[in-house]
């Protein structure tokens, strides 16, 4: 097993952008954001905690997660959201890691959204920022997600902020734009690289 390498940055970063590359790069990648959808609807213990939690509306008559009842649940309440966390985020740690375990590669990486917040940057050797000035994270995601700026602006403020992401991390990549990101990734892929061979 290689290193357990874990990548995040806030809305508009460009962390899944950031990602591919790695991936076409042949790392082995896990999108943690990706795996938990899956998991919230094949998962047992998640099905079991979700219904007890919000009730059989949680789920579809065919059996499929209501994601947007869910999600206008937990939208502006708190609460709500750390309940639902605290449901999924253990069993999708415990499915990342071990996928990272079962690798063979110098290392693996592992993309998500809310590694600091949900504790699951712990498990890991190494954590990657994906960072990019404010103005340019809000152009990005009003020109994907076709919302306006106030929107954008809204769900960052319900991020932990980069100045607090910076703390945890080992690696930055700035995606501001400007800045080339390939030179970037390849001087993380080649120091990531030492640090297994040292080890």
């Amino acid at each position: 097993m290689g290193l357990k390498v874990g990548i995040t940055g806030g809305i508009g970063s460009g962390k899944s952008y950031v990602s591919r590359i790695f991936k076409a790069m042949m790392i082995p990648f896990y999108d943690a954001d990706q795996e938990a959808k899956l998991l919230m609807s094949q998962d047992a213990d998640i099905r079991k905690g979700l219904l007890n939690a919000f009730g059989a509306e949680v789920y579809q008559r065919d059996g499929t997660l209501d994601r947007k009842w869910l999600a206008s649940q937990v939208f502006n309440d708190s609460n709500k959201l750390n309940l639902l966390n605290a449901i999924v985020h253990p069993v999708v740690i415990k499915h990342g890691t071990a996928w990272a375990e079962r690798q063979i590669a110098p290392y693996s990486l592992k993309e998500a959204a809310l590694l600091v917040e949900s504790g699951s940057y712990k498990e890991l050797d190494c954590l990657i920022l994906v960072s990019a000035p404010d103005e340019v994270r809000i152009a990005r995601v009003m020109h994907r997600d076709g919302v306006p700026r106030e929107e954008v602006i809204g769900r960052m403020s319900t991020q932990m902020s980069e100045a607090d992401k910076v703390k945890y991390a080992q690696f930055i990549i700035y995606n501001d734009g400007v800045k080339p990101l390939l030179p970037q990734i390849l001087h993380i892929h080649q120091q990531i690289l030492i640090r297994e061979c040292s080890k």
